[in-house]
């Protein structure tokens, strides 16, 4: 059996939509943000609230191989690397990387796009911290061009 959480997901779900934060999804150990490139549209932002022992910031960056088709899956990653060089000046932390692959959604044996994703972490003492640092990875830009 797991441990509980130090953390009350619905008040700091609530406190996140108070603070003017849209939520995508709420999962057991992390509270996903939502952006909306479109007034009609609600996408995952790339940025999470873990709720963990402290309360961590989680961004995760990418470079999608159809914009690069003849980079070689390390040269993707460099480029990941290159466009977090804010997030890493304001103490954000490599925390792991993926390479996931976009299926079509009419074959599943069809590959769209594949993304060379690395996710950045920060953890912080408090939730007013972790209010300024979502907001922060939020405006970061997210994807390598």
């Amino acid at each position: 059996m797991s441990e509980p959480l130090p953390h009350n997901a619905s008040h700091i779900k609530r406190a996140l939509i108070d603070a003017g934060f849209e939520v995508f999804r709420t999962r057991t150990e992390e509270i996903v943000l939502a952006e909306r490139p479109r007034e009609n549209l609600i996408m995952d932002s790339g940025v999470r609230l873990r709720l963990t022992s402290s309360l961590e910031v989680r961004v995760v960056l990418r470079a999608q191989k159809a914009d690069f088709p003849n980079e070689d899956d390390a040269r993707l990653f460099d480029r990941v690397r290159t466009l977090a060089s804010g997030a890493l000046e304001a103490g954000f932390a490599e925390v792991g990387t993926a390479v996931t692959r976009v299926s079509d959604p009419g074959d599943a044996e069809r590959t769209l796009d594949t993304f060379y994703e690395i996710t950045y972490a920060k953890a912080t003492a408090a939730l007013e911290e972790a209010l300024s640092e979502l907001k922060f990875a939020l405006a970061l830009e997210k994807r390598a061009e």
